[in-house]
């Protein structure tokens, strides 16, 4: 957190803010998904999440006149719809898809080692170093993958969890990354809300199979499905979208690895589910692999992104 003392203090306390309220929305996000499974399915839910997002996120950037001074070039366009599609749309649908079929808190534990993946997408394709801490990360963290993978068993459901888990962690990296790209072009409020335009208009042919569904469930489920859209999906992601232009990419990812110790916490008292026993224990390690190639000494490398 070193590199926090270059930012002047009011930057620096909005950053930390917007990180943290970040991961306690997405982690509340994990036990809802898990929730509402029964009622809604992925991409019903996906859809009605991101409707709820548009209209907060246009009310937002209405509201604010620095976002309207950005206005989007081609480039912005392209990059915010690369990754509205990525993260927004097929991000959300895996996410809600693998909670039907594993607990949240094992979900959770799958999908934050988004961190990893983001590291080797950024020494990939932005040039920052890709260190033997890094290997040796992403060695601990597949370790603990098969262990998660074991505890599964020979379980199909549980293993198709696993699977669309992992699938979601390779998308919300991708997501990343693109979005890195978009916020060189424009600014976070207007890139969230460009990515949120584009997974939404990615997903309206379902708007049939939605209105149907939401017809049928209950208002519980849909105040959660709604809270999904306003919360983890507007608020989060501008949230994020500001961290992202004040710190490196794979160091605001990094922030991530406290969700699953969150998400954990909240399944038990609410949905009064917990992972198997060797599934948290993979998932421990997965996250220390994760945290070993993320951790970085005081001096930073020069081409590494800001």
């Amino acid at each position: 957190m070193t590199q926090l003392t270059k930012n002047p203090a009011p930057t620096q306390i909005l950053a930390v803010g917007a990180i943290i309220g970040t991961v306690i929305m997405w982690a509340s996000a994990f036990v809802l998904a898990r929730g509402i499974a029964p009622e809604l399915s992925p991409l019903p839910l996906a859809l009605l999440r991101l409707l709820a997002g548009v209209v907060v996120l246009t009310g937002l950037l209405a509201l604010s006149r620095r976002a309207s001074l950005f206005l989007p070039n081609r480039r912005a366009l392209l990059f915010a719809t690369g990754y509205g599609i990525l993260w927004f749309a097929l991000y959300t649908v895996a996410f809600n898809w693998a909670h039907h079929f594993a607990d949240a808190g094992t979900v959770s534990l799958i999908v934050n080692v988004n961190p990893l993946l983001v590291a080797i997408g950024a020494g990939l394709f932005f040039n920052e170093r890709i260190s033997r801490r890094l290997l040796t990360g992403m060695a601990i963290s597949l370790m603990g993958i098969g262990l998660i993978t074991a505890a599964g068993g020979t379980e199909a459901l549980a293993a198709s969890g696993i699977l669309l888990a992992l699938l979601a962690a390779f998308l919300f990296a991708g997501g990343t990354l693109v979005q890195k790209l978009a916020l060189r072009e424009t600014s976070p409020l207007t890139a969230t809300w460009l990515g949120c335009v584009a997974g939404t208009v990615s997903l309206l042919p379902f708007l049939g199979q939605t209105i149907q569904e939401v017809s049928v469930a209950s208002s519980t489920t849909l105040i959660a499905a709604l809270y999904l859209g306003v919360g983890p999906t507007a608020l989060a992601f501008w949230f994020w979208g500001y961290a992202m232009t004040r710190f490196p990419a794979g160091r605001v990812a990094s922030f991530a690895l406290t969700v699953p110790a969150i998400v954990v916490v909240m399944s038990a008292l609410f949905l009064h589910e917990l992972p198997p026993s060797l599934a948290i224990i993979g998932g421990a390690i997965s996250l220390l692999g994760v945290g070993v190639a993320q951790w970085k000494s005081r001096r930073y490398p020069r081409n590494e992104i800001r």
